[in-house]
C-alpha cells in the first residue's frame, strides 16, 4: 500500500476526532467551497468552539492517530475495529497547525489520540507537539490536549505547562460500566489524573518564597466527557457524577455525548442511539447546577424514572413537580428563588433585583427585561398579575408540551 499523503491522513484523523464533544463544529455542509466558490464554514479538521466570553473561535481538531491498543466496546477506533487507520508524526501535526494558523484559518489546536504502544509513549509525543509549537515556533494560539489514561503524572505535568486546557474523558458515568465496556481503563486512574491536574493548577497560583509566581499550568482549566446511552445509567446518576466532578476536581465543563451505534458493536451495547434531546436536556440540567443553584438530586427527582423529561426543560419540570413553592412574589423573593422561576434567566433576575430598588416591577417590565412570560406567568405574582388557580391546574403541563404533529403516511 502506498504511503498516505498528509491530506489523506487529515481526512481520516479529523473525521475520527468528531466523536469528541468537547468542541463541536458549528458549521454547515450547505456552504462548502470544495464544490466551487470561495470560503467555507466547514472543512477537514476545522471546528468551532466558544470561549467563556462568548467568542467563537476556530480550532484544528484532529487525532494524532486512530490506532489504539485498547478495545473499548463503545469506541469506533478500538483495536478490534475495521476502521481505516492513519497516523501523524509529531512534526506533521506541528506543520499542519502552523500552516493553518498562518492562513488565518484557525486560532488553536485541539489534539487527542488513540493509544499506541503505551500510554506514556503516546502522551510523550503529544507533549512534544505542544512543546515544539510553544518553544521552537513561539506559537501563542490556544492548545487543548486530551491526556491519555494511565499516562505518568510527570508527563501530564509537562503537558499542563504548554496547553491552555487539559482534559481526560471518564467516558461512562459509572465505574461498573467502565470496567465492563473498557476493561483496560481504570476509573481510579482517571480520577487520580484529574486530581493531579487540579493540584497543579492550585500550586501554580501560589507565589514562591521569592515572590515569583510559578509557570502557568493549564490556565483554561480541565474538562471531561461522558457518553450518554451506552449503558443503563439514569440521568439522575449522570448528574450526580457531574456534580461530584465539578466539586471534587474543579472542572470547567462536563460534556455529554449521545452514544452512536458503531459497526461490529458488542452485544452489551444498545442497537439504537438515544434521542439527541436527552443530550440537550442534560446540558440544560448541567447549566442549572452550575449557574442556578440546583442540586443533581432535585433535578433528577422531578420524574419518577430518574430520567429528564424530554418534552419540557428541566427547570420547568422541577417547577411543575414542586408547585407548593409557587407562585413567587417577585417583589419580595430572594435571588435564589427567582432563579428557580421558569422563564427567568440569570440576567433577567439581576435586572429584577436592580429594578425593585426603584419601585414595583410589573408584567410589562418583566417582558422588557427579557423574561419569558409564557413560562413564568403561572409561577409569579405581580402588582398587576396573579395566576389564580393556574399554578395548581391539572392541565398546566399540557400548556408547555409540544403540539402534536400530523405524520405523513408515505
Amino acid at each position: 500500500m502506498a504511503p498516505r499523503t498528509l491530506q489523506q491522513k487529515l481526512a481520516i484523523l479529523s473525521d475520527a476526532a468528531k466523536y469528541d464533544a468537547s468542541c463541536a463544529s458549528s458549521g454547515t455542509t450547505r456552504r462548502d467551497s470544495r464544490a466551487g466558490g470561495i470560503g467555507s464554514t466547514e472543512g477537514m479538521g476545522i471546528c468551532h468552539a466558544y470561549t467563556p466570553d462568548g467568542r467563537c473561535i476556530s480550532l484544528l481538531k484532529i487525532l494524532m492517530t486512530n490506532f489504539c491498543i485498547y478495545d473499548c466496546a463503545y469506541c469506533i477506533n478500538r483495536v478490534s475495529s475495521t476502521v481505516e487507520r492513519a497516523r501523524f508524526t509529531p512534526d506533521e501535526v506541528v506543520t499542519l497547525t502552523l500552516e493553518f494558523y498562518r492562513r488565518n484559518m484557525i486560532e488553536g489546536l485541539f489534539l487527542s489520540s488513540g493509544i499506541i504502544r503505551s500510554p506514556d509513549d503516546t502522551m510523550s509525543q503529544m507533549v512534544r507537539i505542544a512543546r515544539t509549537l510553544r518553544v521552537n515556533h513561539g506559537f501563542r494560539g490556544y492548545i487543548h490536549l486530551k491526556t491519555i489514561p494511565d499516562a505518568s503524572a510527570d508527563l501530564v505535568a509537562q503537558a499542563g505547562l504548554f496547553a491552555d486546557r487539559l482534559s481526560v474523558n471518564i467516558e461512562l458515568p459509572q465505574d461498573a460500566s467502565i470496567r465492563e465496556l473498557a476493561p483496560e481503563k481504570r476509573p481510579e486512574t482517571i480520577r487520580a489524573a484529574m486530581a493531579d491536574v487540579r493540584l497543579s493548577r492550585e500550586a501554580a497560583k501560589d507565589r514562591t518564597h521569592t515572590g515569583k509566581r510559578p509557570p502557568r499550568f493549564a490556565p483554561a482549566g480541565q474538562s471531561t466527557q461522558m457518553i450518554v446511552g451506552a449503558d443503563g445509567t439514569t440521568d439522575r446518576d449522570i448528574l450526580r457524577t457531574s456534580a461530584n466532578l465539578y466539586s471534587g476536581y474543579d472542572l470547567k465543563r462536563v460534556y455529554y455525548s449521545a452514544f452512536s451505534p458503531i459497526p461490529d458493536a458488542s452485544a452489551a451495547l444498545p442497537l439504537i442511539k438515544p434521542p439527541l434531546m436527552r443530550e440537550h436536556r442534560l446540558y440544560q440540567a448541567d447549566w442549572l447546577m452550575r449557574f442556578y443553584g440546583f442540586e443533581a438530586e432535585e433535578i433528577g427527582a422531578a420524574h419518577p424514572s430518574g430520567n429528564l423529561d424530554l418534552a419540557i426543560d428541566p427547570k420547568l419540570a422541577w417547577a411543575l413537580a414542586n408547585r407548593a413553592q409557587f407562585p413567587v412574589d417577585v417583589a419580595r423573593a430572594t435571588r435564589d428563588m427567582l432563579l428557580r422561576v421558569p422563564g427567568f434567566g440569570t440576567k433577567t433576575v439581576t435586572r429584577i433585583l436592580a429594578a425593585r430598588r426603584n419601585g414595583p416591577v410589573r408584567y410589562a417590565d418583566l417582558l422588557r427585561m427579557g423574561a419569558i412570560m409564557s413560562k413564568a406567568r403561572a409561577f409569579v405574582t405581580l402588582p398587576d398579575w396573579h395566576p389564580g388557580a393556574l399554578t395548581d391546574s391539572a392541565g398546566l403541563r399540557a400548556r408547555f408540551a409540544p403540539q402534536p404533529e400530523q405524520l405523513q403516511l408515505l
